[in-house]
């Protein structure tokens, strides 16, 4: 039977008072216990930052992944044998039998110059030591040492001779001076040349080029050849813009930037960050083409693209401002698939190797998205027809595989993670990551770009900044005709030297379109 309870208003008072203690102690539980979870987030995500700055300025820079890697090659090898269409009656083929490189020395350049010192036995010692006849030379045994000879310095004194009439005092000639690049300059062409070289190609300080000219007694002041690559790097500019019209008629670009501090800049604080844009194609005829801009906004950078060729193909990181470069000039536009790796790559690194399994997250994605790679280094000579089918039949299905296993995990990888940048990341740049399947010409990566820019960050840890304006555009002049040459498999220095001699001499555009670096004689390359 049920039992009938009566409370008095106190006892029902005190009741719903505690009943209200125990609902406030509950949700104090749920607040704290929600407090704790994101603080230890917090923790958990302070710790991942704190090991990722560790790494990055104390661990190993590459992005090589574990050589088994290797192995995937052959996996699309045996894909792309299944994506051709299969010939009937195929007569057999002989090959050849294979052939290895002979392991020890590399040969020195038989085309180098070569002094002979002949080394022979004393007179006394020329006897057989058995029965005492003379012994007989027949033949030599060959050594060879590579010798460097020091650079030598020297005076180029010109003489213009001066006439005068022996009848009058106004019949006077001189000889006029020969054209130079630089009027009454100090320095010829070959010297100009080779500092441009020294500083543009390898890296080194124009002050760092001055001790050592010093040391052959060419006492030259840092500033003065400073000026003089200022100079001869503006005057280049004619070649420059001819270059820029080539790279902008060609079917894809790529493009990148990197930082570039100029110190005495109209409006801007020395500490102010500028930028060198790169602009590259890798057409029949490569161009390299580097571009002072003081900003990183689009508007600015916009302007390197006015008179793109209709229908072209813009390579590039994920940077926001390409995206509205690409719809302003009607660009196709694809992702760089080593951006979207190295996100992952970041994201494995930040495991301690000892928890680091197959299984891990990030390195399932870095072994999907290395069998996209593997897929091109197998058809890289293919014609691009060949090329496209392989991507639809076996890149496609690996991109399929990427995008589900990126659509299951987003929802439970913390954003502000390293593995929740690189999704978030992935997912971003999705439609301009899958568009190069379609066609067999266009890239995977912007990798070609960030090789052509790195000469430029490997010389700016050695001479830091630009002091001026002029001076930052000299130098990208002179960058994007030392990397032109080397893509096109010419001697920046012999180009250069050859560049600043004709330069004086051009009069309308079609000389200088005939200074072009793939134009120059195939006799003086």
């Amino acid at each position: 039977m049920p039992i009938n309870v009566t409370l008095s208003a106190d006892e029902l008072k005190a009741l719903l008072a505690m009943r209200e203690e125990h609902v406030a102690l509950q949700r104090e539980r749920d607040e704290l216990r929600g407090t704790l979870r994101l603080v230890t987030a917090e923790r958990d995500l302070a710790e991942e930052r704190l090991r990722a700055y560790r790494r990055e300025l104390f661990g190993a820079k590459s992005e090589v992944r574990d050589p088994d890697q290797l192995g995937l090659f052959n996996e699309a090898e045996a894909l792309a044998s299944n994506a051709l269409p299969a010939q009937e009656d195929t007569p057999d083929t002989k090959v050849a039998a294979h052939s290895r490189k002979k392991r020890g020395r590399k040969p020195l350049d038989p085309n180098l110059p070569r002094e002979i010192y002949r080394h022979e036995l004393p007179e006394a010692e020329r006897f057989c030591a058995n029965d005492g006849h003379p012994l007989v030379e027949f033949g030599v045994e060959i050594s060879e040492q590579l010798d460097v000879i020091p650079e030598q310095i020297r005076v180029i004194q010109h003489q213009r001779v001066k006439y005068a009439c022996p009848c009058c005092d106004l019949g006077i000639k001189v000889t006029p001076a020969p054209p130079r690049i630089i009027p009454r300059g100090l320095l010829t062409e070959a010297a100009l040349a080779w500092i441009a070289t020294g500083k543009y190609q390898f890296g080194m300080p124009l002050y760092r080029q001055a001790g050592l000219l010093r040391r052959f007694g060419g006492d030259i002041s840092s500033n003065t050849i400073a000026a003089s690559m200022v100079r001869v790097g503006i005057a280049t500019q004619p070649v420059i813009n001819l270059m820029r019209d080539t790279l902008l008629d060609a079917e894809v670009i790529y493009c990148d930037e990197t930082t570039f501090q100029v110190l005495k800049e109209k409006g801007r604080q020395p500490q102010t960050k500028s930028y060198l844009w790169a602009q590259m194609t890798e057409s029949k005829t490569p161009v390299r083409v580097f571009t002072y801009i003081a900003g990183r906004g689009g508007k600015l950078a916009g302007k390197l693209f006015d008179g793109i060729r209709e229908g072209a193909v813009l390579m590039s990181d994920g940077y926001v401002p390409y995206d509205g470069i690409a719809q302003r000039h009607h660009l196709a536009h694809l992702g760089c698939w080593t951006h979207a790796r190295r996100g992952f790559v970041k994201a494995e690194d930040n495991v301690p190797k000892a928890a680091r399994t197959p299984d891990l997250l990030a390195t399932r994605f870095i072994r999907l998205i290395g069998k996209l790679f593997a897929a091109e280094v197998r058809s890289a000579k293919w014609r691009p027809e060949r090329r496209r089918r392989l991507r639809r039949r076996y890149s496609a299905p690996v991109l399929d595989l990427i995008q589900a296993l990126m659509l299951e995990q987003l929802p439970a990888v913390v954003p502000g993670s390293l593995l929740g940048k690189a999704l978030n990341y992935l997912r971003g740049q999705w439609p301009k990551l899958v568009r190069y399947v379609e066609n067999g010409d266009w890239p995977l990566s912007n990798n070609a770009c960030e090789n052509a820019i790195r000469p430029f960050c490997v010389g700016r840890r050695s001479w830091l900044f630009a002091d001026t304006v002029a001076g930052a555009n000299a130098s990208a002049n002179l960058y994007s005709i030392v990397e032109t040459c080397r893509a096109n498999r010419i001697d920046p220095y012999r180009y250069l030297h050859w560049l600043f001699q004709q330069l004086p001499l051009a009069k309308t555009v079609d000389d200088y379109d005939a200074m072009l670096p793939w134009k120059m004689p195939a006799n003086l390359r």
